[in-house]
């Protein structure tokens, strides 16, 4: 079982909600965050709950790449070990190319893939001084496609770390080091509510829990909630561009303007 946790943009989101999963099962969390309120106020909540686990928290802006070694090493050494780290934390804003966007595309993929690369790195060098241990990486549907607009920095971003995390579990395989990815459909949370696609979001509580349990069996790959996005992500791979590009403007019409972080189901 793996015991010691590690999650990433823990403050809020998809973050937050997997830590009240894990902390449900009994495991000790190390939990890390820009906002660091929130992180003491989700600590104190858990403990609350949970009085048996240990929490502990740090916080940290995963683009400061030399600060998620460093807190990574400190968790580590506080619980003895870190068994599963959960590479989660992301942001979602974006703008379509060419638009005058830059900055905010080059901070999308810093955040969604340069800074996961900083924290896989961090993870695999202490499951590899370990032996063991199961790195998690959140990427997202949308890195099964190319997608206009907003979304396109961010889904590639989030294609990056899919194939990130898959070379690494190449890296390592037939060890006792394992690599998961996990792609989130629409799961509702208090930065995106996906209230343009009704039909096919589920809560945040149902989201993380179906996550929480994906990330437990340990697969190399799972979509999450498995239906129907595990039918929809075979769908979206072989749909010309042209179809996913108005099903792209259909759901920017239907979601409104974007805040900052509209998209980031998992930011913290």
């Amino acid at each position: 079982m793996r015991k010691n946790i590690l999650i990433t943009g823990a403050s809020g989101g998809l973050g937050r909600g997997m830590a009240w999963e894990f902390a449900r099962r009994g495991r000790h969390l190390a939990l890390c965050a820009r906002r660091g309120d929130r992180l003491k106020e989700l600590r104190e909540e858990l403990l609350a709950a949970h009085p048996s686990i240990t929490v502990t928290v740090r916080e940290l802006d995963v683009t400061d790449h030399a600060a998620v070694f460093e807190v990574f090493h400190s968790f580590r050494a506080e619980l003895g070990s870190l068994d599963r780290v959960v590479v989660n934390a992301g942001t979602g804003e974006g703008c379509p190319v060419g638009t005058g966007g830059f900055e905010r595309n080059l901070r999308a993929v810093n955040t969604n893939f340069t800074a996961a690369l900083a924290q896989c790195e961090a993870a695999m060098e202490v499951f590899r001084e370990q032996h063991s241990g199961h790195l998690v990486v959140i990427s997202s549907m949308s890195a099964l496609k190319g997608f206009p607009g907003a979304l396109t920095a961010y889904a590639a971003g989030k294609a990056g770390v899919l194939t990130l995390a898959e070379g690494i579990r190449a890296d390592v395989m037939g060890t006792q080091v394992k690599v998961s990815t996990m792609l989130p459909g629409y799961i509702r949370s208090e930065s995106n509510t996906h209230e343009g696609q009704r039909r096919l979001v589920v809560d945040t509580e149902t989201g993380c829990r179906r996550l929480a349990a994906a990330i437990e069996r340990e697969p190399a790959r799972a979509c999450v909630p498995a239906w129907p996005w595990s039918v929809l992500g075979v769908g979206l791979r072989l749909l010309p561009l042209r179809v996913t590009s108005r099903m792209g403007a259909v759901a920017r019409r239907a979601e409104g303007p974007r805040p900052r972080t509209a998209a980031a189901d998992h930011a913290g």
